[in-house]
């Protein structure tokens, strides 16, 4: 029965004769397990180390078991600890094992296909972000609008950084001047760039997700676990960063002509700007030379990075 708990079949046969002759010596119990004395001594020590017995110091030494409920508790909770340590080794094994298969080749970029596919495994890499985010935000888009932003919002409301670079494309949707700021005021660092070369998104700079292919932006993607590619990614986006003016200007302007200021930083047009304003082509125009005229700007972008320099655009 205490085989189980760590106790030899041997021992426990002497440990159930001593439970009918409590206080007996060593000779007696030689006697009633008809063994030589000098191998009862050594199964005396192991029952005592086990915590099922204790001798006295009379002599000839008497042998007192322990109650077998306490005994076996005993043992039942040091096996318990024993088994614990053991699958806390195996735990870290498992993460040795899982660092190792990481690093191989075909395990450090996964294949996605499908525009479903594609959005639960970007919610999934955000569910495990804890530090850091950044994006590369051009249309179309895997996920909803309404499914993507309140995931982001939460990050934010949990501290992490979320840095974002929008693509003119991305500001000219319906209501994506809105969105863009109403991120800002949730938390996000944005900054807008007149050529974004591709979609993507970096996790704790742990994983990348980006489109298989340029021209298929929502049918296929890739997963890009640590690697030099992973780190070439980042590194672009930082890049680009550098590159790119921010989104929201200083609240010290003319609330009109901080979303021109922004929507000129993307590069639109005057028809693509009147539409997210609702203003007239002709209006967006004489104020897009007026603005132009005052920041000393030859171009549209160029105007933005003035208005930035002057700090009427920061992040």
């Amino acid at each position: 029965m205490l085989a189980s708990v760590g106790v030899d079949p041997p021992d426990e046969e002497a440990y159930r004769a001593l439970l009918t002759a409590s206080g007996c010596g060593i000779a007696e119990l030689a006697k009633l397990l008809d063994r030589d004395e000098h191998e009862v001594v050594t199964t005396v020590e192991r029952l005592e180390a086990l915590g099922l017995l204790t001798t006295t110091s009379d002599h000839p030494v008497r042998l007192l078991p322990t109650r077998p409920d306490v005994a076996v508790d005993a043992l039942v909770a040091v096996r318990r600890a024993e088994l614990d340590r053991v699958r806390a080794e195996a735990r870290v094994l498992l993460t040795e094992l899982r660092a190792q298969e990481q690093h191989r080749p075909e395990n450090l970029v996964e294949v996605i296909v499908g525009q479903e596919a594609i959005a639960a495994r970007f919610a999934q890499l955000l569910n495990g972000t804890r530090e850091e985010l950044l994006v590369l935000d051009r249309p179309p888009y895997a996920s909803k609008t309404g499914e993507s932003e309140p995931r982001v919002r939460g990050l934010l409301s949990d501290g992490v950084v979320v840095r974002g670079i929008y693509s003119p494309d991305s500001l000219d949707r319906p209501g994506g001047v809105d969105q863009a700021y109403s991120a800002a005021d949730a938390g996000e660092t944005s900054r807008i760039h007149p050529q974004l070369p591709m979609k993507l998104a970096v996790f704790d700079r742990r994983a990348a997700l980006m489109p298989l292919d340029v021209d298929q932006l929502v049918d296929s993607a890739l997963v890009v676990h640590p690697c030099a590619l992973l780190d070439a990614l980042a590194e672009m986006f930082t890049l680009l960063w550098d590159q790119a003016v921010p989104v929201v200007p200083v609240v010290k302007t003319d609330p009109l002509d901080a979303r021109l200021m922004t929507l000129l930083g993307a590069g639109l047009k005057d028809d693509a700007i009147a539409r997210q304003l609702g203003l007239s082509s002709r209006t967006v125009g004489r104020r897009v030379a007026e603005l132009m005229e005052t920041l000393g700007a030859r171009t549209r972008f160029q105007a933005g990075i003035h208005a930035q320099r002057r700090h009427l655009l920061e992040d």
